[in-house]
């Protein structure tokens, strides 16, 4: 009993040790758990509602659109739970502009269902529901009347030649049709894009997937047509496992694997059967029906001559009558003439034939009918030959104009929306994961500072209880279970601020960009406890190392004070011009600080890992702050990038050579594609295998203008190097030629490629080609791949290669149309914005992007809030560490002190003292954690791959003033705290023989 009362009277006497482990303790639970759990809850959250809401596993669209056949094919793959078929169509409003929406069918199956947040789910036709963004943008409110109008070619999937050879040979599936007259019902949730519109808009700047501008959301009521725009699938056991999980993209990669392997060839080759099928039969009944018409003129023309033919007839049987009639007149009697007269003379072919011609001739009636029937028989001959040589060629021309049906199988990476939370989300967790490791250093590195100074104030106690037969562990509990205890109340309450306080920060910063309904704060049990006992752990090995230092030495050697450790010379004693120039105190401060080594390595190194802590949160927020500007006002050379589709390429063009802003440009082609890493197999085979893919825009450059890409473009060549950093070639020294393609530094990066790596591109069209990459170049936001006019025709094109090759001239080939351009503008930023936004007004402009614009709005609020809450805790950690070394070093001198009193020295004096061994220190400490802290900047930023961003590590010099200036004032706060302590030791006891 008394063995546990003088502990209990030892652990309060120690109760700055013991807030100062549980502080550590506390700050480091709170960061490992604490972005974990934001980011859990995140998760957690997002995939309990796309479960709710059916969000779909798998995604199928083609190019020809999908049949009822499709559909049934899809059911059938194994793993495929349900299958459901959406019909959309794009229609265009006025909205202060021209403005484009989808429509689109909620589905009836369950899959992709919109999430209501206001007012009722539509269930009549002419009814919609809206999303918020339109509702903020429009004013409009529920019942509210808009009318739309279908543009001309409906949607993505019907937008091909593919879907249009359907609607024109094929009769039997219509394209879809919605109501034009809507009325305003409800206002919802796209589960596919969860970004908030009232939130951070900026931060789709750079990386908005959307095709249009809203997504409307109509009932099966009203809406036509059998011709189906896309098919939604859920897997068999998605469900069951966590979306952001790699057990779920395994489940989904299976189904989509047998989707890709069977199905997608087999009706790939039957939909294109059946548009040729459906065209040859409209050729047939195109025939059948044109050779009806044409029998029927035939019979009109052979009526009309019969009835010809029967009025000469008659005319020529009357002059043959009379002509014999006055024949017999001449010589016989009238009775003869009688009998003459009753009789018709019979004439012979020949004769009755110049009759014919004779009384034709002769009538002018009869002349003109007969002209008429002979140029009416010409004209029906004319049309038969045209007809049938029109339907000939279009037999001919029907296998080439219907090209071949692509599908597309997609899962939920391509969504703009998901992929955007996911990405954002890893990144901050990869942080969470790699700051508590120097939280737990600091930690281990003070827990064994504070506990074997500790031990070595009982040292003789020690020695007591051990000489009276207490066992070295019952003694050394004393000291472990003072440090479990800290751990543990410490840990508790860092599990506190990890799983409320933390994650409710991060929480509120995510709703400002992402809507997640049913969002709750969760707690994880084996996580904490991990937590706890990593640190638990940690804290507990520097104790036993300390207890064992201490005990391993006899009863004897314990009772005895300890010896004070010997003087020696310090290497700045060797430097005689310097050292014969310090004071006195300078020179005892100068032996002190080197004297105490094990001392100088804890404050040194502790101070250091919170200065670079501090310096790798400003690193992280340097570099995302810098990288629009670095981006769009430096790499990017251009002003504005106009696209436009194929159709009205020129009509843009044009356009903007009108509006006379323009100093210089260059005309491109920019498709949206996909960058895959090739593997082992032959490239030419598509077989290649993949460890990666990365969603890209291919640009081409027209082959007589390559050289001018460097004048819109800088085109530096990278290395990649270590630790963040990257070697940059000198600008302009890189040219795009017809060898290969140049590939963006962000994609690169994420992928693993260099120059001389193959690569599988995809293409706008779908189409799939190995390509080697001849360079790498800088560039931090997007995912751009140049190509030459050339080198794009011999991936994608064999026949136009060959041509291109032969002629060495694309003018020979089929030219690309231009459906793009980057362009230098006149002006300054304000009113180069101002023209973007008025060119997206007019209707041959698809997308105008003003890099002014691009450059000012580019933000990245998550990062900044993550690096702000790091930098915050590492300032805390840093208090802590210097609040433990400082009481620490009056604990360890406490006779010093005691003896500087005795001879004269003021409590000031004693102060400076004192304070100026740590100050050196903490300085020591500042100049050894800056360039750790731009080195552990630089490795944590190479774990921040996301999609379409490079992390170029910036460091600016603000930023090491900032981290050094804050760990100089968080050691002079605890200078405050420090002396109060050193005015109340008392010489008198202080100095008192220890025996």
């Amino acid at each position: 009993m008394a063995f546990v009362k003088d502990m209990l009277r030892m652990w309060a006497h120690s109760w700055k040790r013991f807030i100062s482990i549980a502080m550590i303790t506390l700050l480091g639970v709170a960061v490992l758990t604490g972005i974990y759990a934001g980011c859990r809850d995140a998760f957690r959250s997002t995939d309990r509602f796309f479960d709710a809401q059916g969000l779909h596993d798998v995604q199928v669209l083609s190019t020809a659109g999908l049949s009822n056949g499709d559909i049934a094919a899809l059911r059938k793959v194994n793993g495929v739970a349900k299958v459901q078929a959406e019909r959309s169509q794009e229609v265009t409003f006025d909205l202060d502009g021209r403005k484009s929406a989808t429509m689109q069918e909620i589905g009836t199956n369950g899959i992709d269902q919109p999430y209501l947040q206001e007012g009722r789910m539509p269930k009549k036709a002419g009814e919609i529901a809206v999303t918020r963004k339109f509702i903020r943008d429009s004013g409009k409110r529920i019942g509210s009347r808009l009318t739309v109008t279908p543009e001309s070619a409906s949607s993505d999937t019907s937008d091909t030649n593919g879907a249009d050879g359907t609607n024109e040979t094929n009769g039997t599936d219509e394209a879809p049709s919605f109501p034009t007259k809507l009325t305003i019902v409800g206002v919802v949730l796209d589960p596919q894009n969860l970004s908030n519109p009232d939130g951070y808009s900026a931060m789709t700047s750079f990386r908005s997937t959307a095709t249009t501008d809203y997504t409307f959301f109509a009932p099966s009521d009203g809406v036509t047509g059998t011709l189906y725009t896309s098919a939604t699938l859920l897997v068999k056991g998605a469900a069951a496992e966590s979306t952001f999980d790699e057990s779920y993209e395994n489940t989904v990669k299976q189904v989509t694997d047998r989707i890709d392997g069977t199905v997608k060839t087999d009706r790939q080759k039957a939909r294109r059967q059946e548009l040729l099928d459906a065209g040859n039969k409209k050729i047939a009944d195109a025939r059948a029906e044109a050779d009806k018409k044409f029998a029927d003129a035939q019979s009109q023309i052979d009526a009309n001559r019969q009835q010809f033919n029967q009025q000469v007839d008659q005319i020529v049987s009357m002059q043959a009558g009379a002509a014999a009639a006055g024949a017999a007149a001449n010589g016989a009697n009238a009775g003869a003439a009688a009998a003459a007269g009753a009789t018709t003379p019979q004439l012979d072919e020949t004769t009755r034939e110049t009759m014919r011609e004779t009384i034709i001739a002769a009538s002018p009636e009869l002349t003109q009918a007969k002209q008429q029937l002979d140029q009416a028989q010409s004209q029906l001959n004319e049309q038969k030959a045209s007809t049938e040589q029109t339907l000939k060629t279009k037999e001919n021309e029907l296998k080439t104009s219907i090209p071949q049906v692509r599908w597309y199988v997609q899962d939920r990476q391509s969504l703009g929306g998901f992929s955007a939370l996911k990405s954002d989300l890893d990144s901050i967790q990869s942080l969470g994961n790699a700051f508590p490791i120097v939280f737990l250093l600091v930690a281990v590195m003070m827990s064994l500072t504070a506990m074997a100074r500790m031990v070595e104030e009982d040292r003789s106690l020690i020695g007591t209880y051990v000489g009276l037969g207490y066992g070295r562990l019952a003694v050394a509990s004393r000291y472990l279970l003072f440090a479990l205890l800290a751990c543990l109340i410490g840990g508790g309450l860092g599990l506190i601020a990890g799983f409320l306080g933390i994650p409710a920060f991060l929480l509120v910063v995510l709703q400002g960009m992402y809507v997640m309904p049913g969002l709750r704060l969760e707690y994880d049990w084996l996580y904490g406890s991990l937590g706890i006992a990593l640190f638990v752990v940690g804290v507990l090995a520097a104790t036993i190392y300390a207890c064992v230092q201490e005990m391993r030495q006899t009863p004897a050697s314990l009772l005895r004070p300890k010896a004070p450790r010997a003087g020696s010379r310090i290497l700045l004693e060797r430097i005689r011009p310097v050292w014969n120039r310090i004071g006195f105190l300078g020179k005892v401060t100068a032996r002190n600080i080197f004297r105490f080594k094990s001392r100088l390595i804890m404050t040194v190194g502790g101070v250091a890992g919170c200065t670079a802590l501090i310096v790798c949160g400003l690193a992280i927020n340097d570099t995302v702050a810098d990288l629009g500007i670095k981006q769009y006002r430096d790499i990017y050379q251009y002003d504005l990038m106009v696209v436009s589709d194929d159709s009205g390429a020129s009509a843009m063009r044009t356009k903007v050579a009108s509006d006379g802003r323009v100093t210089s440009s260059l005309d491109v082609r920019i498709e949206s594609g996909d960058l895959t890493v090739a593997g082992s197999g032959d490239g030419d085979s598509g077989k290649a295998g993949s460890s990666g893919s990365e969603s890209i825009q291919l640009v081409a450059v027209p082959e007589k203008h390559l050289s001018d890409l460097g004048e819109m473009v800088t085109l530096q060549p990278v290395s990649s190097g270590i630790l963040g950093t990257s070697g940059v070639g000198k600008t302009g020294s890189l040219k795009l030629d017809d060898d290969g393609v140049i590939v963006a530094q962000s994609a690169a990066s994420a992928l693993g490629v260099k120059a001389g790596s193959k690569v599988r591109l995809t293409n706008g069209d779908g189409v799939q080609a190995t390509a080697k990459v001849s360079a790498v170049n800088r560039n931090l936001i997007g995912s751009d791949v140049y190509v030459s006019e050339t080198y794009y025709a011999k991936l994608f094109d064999s026949k136009d290669a060959k041509n291109t090759k032969n002629s060495k001239s694309s003018e020979d080939s089929e030219a690309l149309t231009w459906n793009a351009m980057l362009a230098k503008l006149s002006g300054s930023d304000t009113s180069q914005t101002d023209y973007a936004e008025s060119l997206e007004e007019d209707n041959s402009v698809m997308k105008a992007v003003s890099c002014a614009h691009m450059a000012d709005s580019f933000k990245f609020d998550l990062m900044g809030a993550v690096v702000a809450l790091i930098v915050a805790l590492a300032g805390g950690l840093a208090l802590v560490v210097l609040f433990t070394l400082a009481n620490t070093n009056v604990s360890e001198r406490v006779r010093e002190m005691a003896t500087l009193k005795v001879l004269g020295f003021f409590d000031r004096e004693v102060h400076h003292y004192v304070n100026r061994e740590m100050m050196i220190l903490t300085v020591m400490g500042v100049i050894l954690g800056l360039p750790l802290g731009r080195l552990v900047g630089g490795m944590l930023t190479m774990a921040l791959n996301m999609p379409s961003l490079y992390f170029e590590v910036e460091v600016k010099p603000l930023s090491y003033v900032i981290a050094a200036v804050a760990t100089m004032a968080f050691a002079l706060l605890v200078q405050l705290f420090v002396n109060p302590v050193l005015d109340r030791i008392d010489p008198i006891s202080s100095l008192k023989s220890v025996e």
